[in-house]
């Protein structure tokens, strides 16, 4: 589907008047209720970023500490004995497959909030995340201006997830 038959679905779908216009009928009533909806929803988009940002802390510290003691106890097993190994690295690379997914979870609900945000700022007098400050970044399509770092996390499970397979077979390999 093109991104301007998707921002107009999108539309539809958030407003409930038919009219989805800006017209001299809109009361003062009406507007505050826009505000406070804008103002309820950018605060639930930053509570989905505070809970991306705990559970990146969770993963980064469980797997920190998987590391610590790989590195404090961790002796090469016997040779011709290590394949036993393979059942805590399925262990392993699972959490690192479920911080992956959690990760990628979380970039795509808060795009799609921040899409909501941008829908609603359509109706304020000034829209300062969706029309200056994305528009400022180059909606994330410039690197050289920005890059969002929910494409930087979810490199970060996969780097574990490498590093637990080489260590895996360095172990098992010597």
């Amino acid at each position: 589907m093109h991104h301007n038959d998707r921002r107009s679905d999108l539309r539809h779908r958030l407003w409930n008047d038919a009219r989805g216009q800006v017209g001299p009928d809109r009361t003062t009533t009406y507007e505050s209720a826009v505000l406070e909806q804008y103002r309820l929803y950018v605060e639930m988009a930053d509570r989905v970023s505070a809970r991306r940002g705990l559970a990146n802390s969770f993963f980064l510290t469980l797997n920190t500490g998987i590391f610590t003691l790989i590195a404090a106890f961790g002796k090469p097993p016997p040779e011709g004995t290590g394949w036993w190994l393979a059942i805590p690295l399925v262990a392993i690379l699972g959490q690192c497959f479920a911080w992956f997914y959690l990760v990628r979870s979380y970039r795509l609900l808060n795009s799609a909030k921040y899409q909501v945000v941008g829908a609603l700022e359509e109706r304020l007098p000034a829209s300062p995340f969706w029309g200056a400050e994305w528009w400022a970044l180059g909606e994330g399509k410039d690197r050289a201006r920005y890059w969002p770092l929910s494409h930087i996390e979810q490199w970060v499970p996969i780097l574990f997830g490498l590093a637990y397979i080489s260590g895996f077979f360095a172990a098992v390999v010597t």
